[in-house]
């Protein structure tokens, strides 16, 4: 299979170039340990998903535009699928399981895409029926060259904002994230940035993937034992290709552990995480991955979101929370 090129992600910065905020670096909430932040969390619409999506909108095809795109998701992808087609005059449509918070499912809407409802066990398959009944587009939320260049221009402006980096950590989830990332540091500057990736201990499947140099998948009931949602998918094969060939590492976090990140980034950093969008600071903060004493601009951890529910973050920024 072609894997996403450093040419494919500087296409998607162009393209995506005034439809997304470009992120500043912050200075992490450590002093022991110190290292930048790339805030994607202050994208409007609260994640990195933004990235990927806007890229995946602006290469439809006339056709493609005329008739619509559609995804299945309750979360970030949703939202910003919504947020970037109808800001480029495309109608979208996200397929939404059944029990899925409403304050997501406002907020998809809000953004003004058709939201179907369905069992959840029928997301996809309601997707793929739309595809073929109302001839839309498909855009998945990280299975896909598009989306994945798009995620990609996080890395490439970190390496423009701090041209000293030399480790980059993110989060994994589907992968798209980390992909994206660690194709624009591996191509851009081979041998010279390392990027490392992090997951909860209790969704795993990526550590277990590269591991064992093959694709596992964790079934639903390991991988939704994590506070962390929105790293509850596991890898695709085409991201597993990405991973397997540019990835630099990938470490594991505790629950506590992301939990006190969370914390941290409130308290020390002023922002707004929600547990996926944590767990590269609390690789950091937890020394599981090295960072260079005196020099915070030689790490960077990419805070990937902030679309947190209100009462979970009250409970996880209190000082002294159990």
């Amino acid at each position: 299979m072609r894997l996403v090129s450093a040419e494919d992600v500087r296409a998607a910065a162009t393209r995506i170039h005034g439809h997304v905020v470009r992120t500043p670096l912050t200075i992490g909430p450590s002093t022991d340990r110190p290292f930048l932040l790339k805030p994607e969390s202050l994208q409007p619409t609260g994640a990195f998903k933004l990235r990927g999506a806007t890229n995946a909108v602006a290469r439809l095809n006339d056709v493609q535009r005329r008739n619509g795109v559609v995804t299945h998701s309750s979360g970030n992808h949703g939202l910003a699928l919504a947020w970037a087609a109808v800001r480029q005059g495309v109608a979208c449509t996200v397929v939404v399981p059944e029990g899925a918070p409403g304050v997501k499912v406002d907020r998809i809407r809000a953004a003004g895409a058709r939201v179907v409802m369905v069992p959840p066990v029928e997301r996809r398959s309601a997707a793929e029926a739309l595809v073929e009944r109302e001839l839309l587009a498909f855009v998945p939320p990280f299975d896909d060259a598009r989306v994945i260049a798009g995620q990609g221009t996080v890395g490439l402006e970190i390496l423009e904002q701090s041209p000293e980096v030399t480790t980059i950590v993110v989060p994994v989830g589907g992968g798209g994230l980390a992909s994206g990332v660690a194709t624009a540091a591996w191509t851009v500057h081979p041998g010279r940035v390392r990027v490392v990736g992090v997951e909860p201990e209790t969704a795993a499947d990526a550590a277990e993937s590269l591991r064992e140099g093959r694709l596992v998948t964790w079934e639903p009931e390991r991988t939704h034992r994590t506070m962390a949602d929105g790293v509850r998918t596991c890898l695709s094969e085409f991201t597993f290709a990405h991973l397997s060939t540019r990835l630099d590492g990938i470490v594991t976090v505790t629950e506590d552990e992301i939990a006190d990140a969370v914390g941290a980034l409130a308290h020390g950093s002023r922002l707004v995480a929600e547990p996926s969008g944590a767990l590269a600071t609390a690789a950091l903060l937890a020394g599981k991955v090295e960072t260079v004493p005196g020099r915070p601009q030689a790490t960077v951890a990419v805070v990937s979101g902030g679309n947190i529910d209100p009462g979970l973050f009250a409970r996880l920024v209190v000082a002294d929370r159990p």
